[in-house]
């Protein structure tokens, strides 16, 4: 059951980033959509690899160095 909530937590994280740029409030190179896209997907990863789902582990972890990719290169410009 914590499991569930933590999965939860961490694509509500990913989900609230993405609807707040739709709706113009966060562009995808904000430092915000980015900490909550590396956070959120971080979250996912370990529930992913906990939960041995291997298709999930490689999307999520793949999210996650993107993001993270995306933060560096913010925090260099």
């Amino acid at each position: 059951m914590l499991i569930q909530a933590i999965s939860l937590a961490g694509a509500m994280t990913i989900l609230a980033a993405f609807v707040l740029q739709l709706w113009g409030r966060l562009k995808a190179d904000d430092a915000a959509y980015l900490w909550a896209n590396t956070l959120g997907a971080g979250v996912l990863t370990v529930v992913a690899w906990i939960e041995s789902q291997w298709g999930f582990l490689l999307m999520e972890s793949v999210w996650t160095a993107v993001s993270l990719n995306g933060l560096v290169k913010r925090t260099r410009t």
